[in-house]
């Protein structure tokens, strides 16, 4: 069976840059969009965790996806976040962006409520009937407080050609070889860590949803364009060269290091929405030495 909806192989988890009063800023929006796609992004994810999207209001939600839809030129493809832990909110959200002519939604596990896996199959349910828009269903235990089964995932992925594919945010590799065995062959499973792409990859995942790809996006496209083309060794040693930099890029709350990066490097303005406060002058000093390692000359 072919990919039900190719969202390519990198997806960047798009930071939403602020001004010094930490309102939107849009001109810097456009900026880093093109930024995103020239350095190696396939699609964009919009108001995602790692864009802040729970401090942002539904009308800076419109205007920021308008904003990144008219940067984008139509050259990478445009994920919406689309989740919530109240069913009803989250259909909302997949209606609105559905009428907003996105090209997929990414839809996370209700988070806090702790639904059984039967209320997940629920919750899924509600959404992909709601909606004609590709869904990937977003599967992150640290910060939901539970995790979707293998079975679940492929229950739905059975039931619902729109659910197209998960992004796994943890470290089960049994999880990610469970994935392959029972869900159907177009279904896409995606490295939510930027650190665990490759050794996803090695089981049969398609790509990752990335924060590093907004520093280093060329080297890690090809990193899994190596894998892919069968050249295992220049994968695994890209690997090694950018590790250092995932593990250093989440030495505090995403997205706090990745725009603290991006502002070092003059794409955006360093400042976060509370609660999250940004790095220290230390910590930014540390983060640095590694960055200015990859993109000093």
């Amino acid at each position: 069976m072919a990919i039900r909806f190719d969202a390519g192989e990198v997806i960047t988890a798009m930071v939403t840059p602020f001004n010094s009063k930490r309102e939107i800023d849009f001109n810097k929006a456009e900026d880093l969009t093109r930024h995103l796609i020239e350095h190696g992004s396939d699609a964009l994810l919009v108001a995602g965790t790692t864009g802040e999207g729970p401090t942002l209001t539904h009308e800076e939600e419109f205007e920021l996806l308008s904003t990144i839809k008219r940067a984008n030129e139509n050259k990478a493809k445009i994920i919406m976040n689309a989740g919530s832990n109240c069913t009803q909110t989250a259909i909302r959200s997949a209606k609105w962006a559905e009428k907003e002519e996105v090209d997929a939604i990414l839809s996370v596990v209700p988070y806090y409520n702790k639904p059984s896996q039967s209320g997940m199959i629920a919750h899924f349910s509600a959404i992909a009937e709601s909606t004609k828009l590709p869904i990937i269903i977003y599967n992150i235990p640290g910060r939901t407080g539970v995790n979707m089964a293998p079975e679940t995932a492929a229950k739905l992925a059975d039931k619902y050609e729109n659910i197209v594919g998960i992004k796994q945010s943890f470290g089960d590799m049994d999880a990610v070889t469970e994935l392959k065995m029972r869900c159907p062959e177009g279904f896409m499973v995606y490295s939510g860590d930027d650190s665990l792409t490759l050794p996803m990859l090695s089981l049969g995942a398609h790509g990752v949803i990335s924060v590093t790809s907004h520093i280093l996006g060329t080297e890690l496209k090809s990193m899994i364009r190596n894998f892919k083309t069968g050249d295992s060794k220049a994968a695994l040693n890209m690997h090694k060269k950018l590790y250092p930099v995932f593990r250093k890029l989440f030495m505090a709350p995403n997205p706090v290091p990745v725009k603290a990066a991006l502002a070092h490097l003059g794409i955006i303005e360093d400042y976060v929405r509370r609660p999250l406060v940004e790095l220290t002058v230390d910590e930014k000093e540390d983060l640095f030495k590694i960055i200015d390692r990859y993109t000093i000359d």
